[in-house]
């Protein structure tokens, strides 16, 4: 990353004076916040952590950032390291939700470790570059190839480990854990300290209908989870059909089990477009059971709505407003990138809340959405200590010469700073070339 606007860093101990942090992103200190959340502070790094943070103006001297804004490391919550890349070698021929599946599931026979190590590897060394330091990706798991990814996971968690924290889940239709193989899938999972996950998408129209047994299927799900103590991250509803309700029978199925580990749902698309009355009581289902929404603001948007020579007239995203103002946890994330779901993306999670902002209108104010991609997906998946500025953390952060939100929403912040344990992080983003003999050019 370009750097010549950042004065060197010092090797030992010092201060970053007048650094604008988002409040959502900062532990609450005595200083004021201004019309865009942001707080003015200086922080002292030592020993690769932040020691202390004031108000601006107290540090006796330090590397002046003249206001530019300071984020801590990002929190990627939902991705598909398995899968990413292959898009050279599977395009999406019409760019819709069925062809996305087609061209993954035909591609799936390339899918040996190797190849699979190859694009996950390139997948973290983007992530890496661009400041993100936790991730939670999808593994399809389609039993019992599914097998090969989880290997190549536990292979990527361990080598990464201390540069990005790696979590994983389970990706399939619930009728796949069904029978003996469904409970040889989660005990995979659950030897691999993995969360499970299903997804419902392609349910509704134009796909096949909803089918009558997925009460039963969803309970036994659950039940799979509760036998072997595993959080849950499920795929739903990713469709503009009204009748496409699975998120609700989610959350009630939550409440009358009583469940207790976390569960977080992605996309939700169809929420948006059900009768008011209907959304607002699955809120409130989605609330009081304490489910996490994670939002794939790009995929949704590239995949949802798409007809042939049509123009789209919706966005796909489902409703973060509303969903935030009952008190549920809401966080932005990057999905695929470079495969049949979404042909572009690069594990930017700067990026992924650039466009939130501007695909979800979350603007004027600001508010709290920074959080969206810091300090509320940290804690939706576990993770203590990470996405917020706070003394005793890690001085892994991102610095910008931006000030203000608009400067900082309004340019790709391709000069920003890594720190990393409080030292300028040298790393470059991977050349696509090197792809070319696993995915062709």
């Amino acid at each position: 990353m370009m750097r010549s606007w950042l004065p060197d860093v010092p090797t030992g101990d010092y201060w970053l004076r007048r650094a604008r942090v988002p409040a959502a992103m900062l532990s609450p200190i005595a200083a004021p916040v201004d019309d865009e959340g942001n707080v003015l502070v200086d922080l002292k790094i030592a020993d690769g952590r932040i020691a202390a943070i004031v108000a601006a103006g107290a540090a006796p001297d330090g590397v002046d950032l003249d206001g530019g804004q300071v984020w801590p490391g990002l929190v990627d919550a939902h991705v598909h390291l398995d899968k990413t890349q292959i898009w050279p070698r599977a395009a999406n021929a019409d760019g819709t939700h069925a062809g996305a599946r087609a061209a993954t599931g035909a591609d799936r026979a390339n899918w040996s470790e190797d190849d699979i190590r190859a694009r996950f590897e390139f997948g973290l060394e983007c992530a890496y570059a661009h400041g993100t330091v936790a991730m939670r990706t999808h593994i399809d798991s389609y039993w019992p190839h599914a097998r090969i990814g989880w290997r190549v996971f536990r292979e990527m968690r361990d080598r990464w480990t201390g540069r990005i924290a790696l979590q994983a889940v389970s990706i399939c239709p619930p009728s796949r854990f069904l029978g003996d193989e469904g409970t040889a899938l989660a005990d995979e999972v659950a030897e691999s300290g993995g969360v499970l996950g299903m997804v419902t998408n392609g349910l509704g129209e134009p796909d096949a209908p909803t089918p009558a047994g997925l009460q039963a299927q969803i309970d036994h799900f659950f039940s799979l989870a509760e036998a072997r103590d595993l959080a849950l991250d499920v795929h739903l509803d990713e469709s503009g059909d009204i009748s496409a309700t699975t998120l609700r029978l989610v959350a009630e199925t939550a409440l009358r089990r009583k469940f207790r580990r976390p569960i977080q749902c992605g996309h939700c698309c169809a929420l948006a477009v059900q009768p008011e009355a209907e959304a607002r009581e699955t809120i409130r289902l989605v609330a009081e059971a304490g489910i996490a929404i994670v939002v794939l603001p790009m995929c949704n948007m590239y995949l949802q709505g798409r007809t042939a020579q049509t123009t789209p007239r919706w966005r796909g995203v489902t409703l973060v407003h509303e969903l935030r103002a009952a008190g549920v946890a809401v966080s932005f994330a990057s999905d695929n990138c470079r495969d049949p779901f979404y042909a572009y993306g690069d594990y930017d999670m700067v990026e992924v809340h650039r466009e939130a902002v501007r695909i979800a209108q979350l603007d004027h104010p600001f508010g709290a959405w920074a959080g969206s991609v810091s300090a509320v997906p940290a804690a939706s998946l576990g993770l203590v200590g990470l996405g917020r500025i706070a003394v005793g953390a890690t001085a892994d952060l991102l610095l910008f010469r931006a000030r203000g939100m608009t400067e900082l929403l309004a340019r790709p912040q391709s000069d920003r700073v890594i720190l990393r344990a409080g030292r300028v992080l040298d790393a470059a983003l991977p050349d696509f070339r090197r792809l070319d003999p696993i995915v062709g050019a």
